[in-house]
């Protein structure tokens, strides 16, 4: 198979590469293998790519700066700067700029300029044979839970659940960033930021505690409960068997958390995941009445029953402090310690 695509597929050529692909994986009947993009080095291109919600241009000129100052040059096409209603473009157009960044030989990553939402509507719109002959890092998180996952479902490649380009000017963010993209080591420890500001320090939803105690060993996958809850009965469905499961979420009453949750814990394979991780669930914690539940009790409630280690507050959601988890990657996790350490390198050298 040829390792350099056509820069721009017509619209033909990339609905019979999904069909074969949809054909392919529609029961999960074998296993892509773990393919690991190459390292990022200082010079380096990213291409950034907007496959949601639409981005104001002081956003993506944010994102360019912090890029550029972190020793990387950008690149972006101008259906970044669209608006199409909530979008930033037609799901069209949108999937045309991420499989022409992976199919661009010029672009060495792709960084999502912003989530939102939009991603589970381009699904099928990707040419995941240019993603498997055109290996590179895909980052974001929120909406992007979408991509990264079902892009490594389908093509093996490692995609990585990190800051996207409007919240990566924070220096924890920047750190794992680095460490993880650019520092390959065969073990690392993700450390959990250490809090400086009150208003995270005296807020619940910071709060880190054991919610199962133990020890588990194995892939990473995960993203934000909503995305993960929404791909539930579709052919994108993530398999939660023997992972190590994250979860992070925005802005959703504990009800909300309730609900998707407990369509979770309704799912067999997650039933047969080695272990739960919660970052930090922003904007999702209320005061106890007798008509609500905290956040804390929700997640005590749906989660310990399962008897599975289990753990919230670590360092990434939408948060400042939001650490680069690779998705696939074989890690350790004691829920009791509230540590987590990746077990191999995420790229390659």
């Amino acid at each position: 198979m040829s390792k350099r695509r056509s820069f721009l597929k017509s619209a033909t050529v990339l609905g019979a590469a999904t069909l074969l692909h949809q054909t392919s994986w529609g029961n999960d009947s074998f296993a892509k293998t773990k393919v690991k993009p190459k390292k990022l080095s200082p010079g380096d291109t990213i291409g950034l790519v907007a496959p949601g919600f639409a981005i104001k241009l002081e956003e993506l000129y944010l994102a360019v700066d912090t890029l550029e100052k972190m020793g990387f040059k950008t690149f972006y096409t101008d259906r970044i700067k669209g608006n199409y209603g909530y979008f930033s473009n037609t799901d069209e157009e949108r999937a045309a700029d991420l499989n022409e960044m992976f199919a661009n030989p010029d672009i060495d990553a792709i960084l999502c300029a912003r989530g939102g939402y939009g991603c589970t509507r381009i699904l099928g719109m990707l040419d995941y044979d240019a993603i498997e002959d055109n290996p590179k890092a895909l980052i974001g998180f929120s909406d992007i839970t979408a991509l990264i996952n079902t892009i490594y479902k389908k093509t093996g490649l490692v995609g990585f659940h990190g800051p996207v380009g409007k919240t990566l000017d924070d220096e924890y963010s920047q750190a794992y960033f680095k460490k993880v993209l650019m520092e390959p080591q065969e073990t690392m420890p993700i450390k959990n930021a250490i809090l400086k500001d009150p208003k995270q320090y005296r807020n619940s939803e910071y709060y880190r505690y054991t919610i199962t105690p133990g020890v588990a060993q194995g892939e990473l996958i995960g993203g934000s409960l909503t995305l993960v809850t929404a791909m539930i009965g579709t052919p994108y469905e993530l398999d939660f068997t023997d992972k190590l499961v994250f979860l992070e979420d925005v802005e959703e009453a504990p009800y909300r958390m309730d609900r998707m949750l407990t369509q979770l814990s309704e799912v067999d394979s997650f039933l047969k995941a080695k272990g739960i991780i919660f970052g930090v669930c922003k904007g999702c914690d209320r005061k106890r009445t007798t008509e609500n539940f905290t956040l804390r009790e929700v997640i005590m409630d749906r989660i310990k029953p399962l008897n599975i280690p289990a753990v919230y507050g670590m360092s990434f959601g939408h948060i400042p402090q939001n650490s680069t988890l690779p998705i696939g990657i074989e890690a350790s996790f004691n829920a009791y310690k509230k540590q987590l350490r990746l077990l191999e390198a995420a790229v390659s050298q």
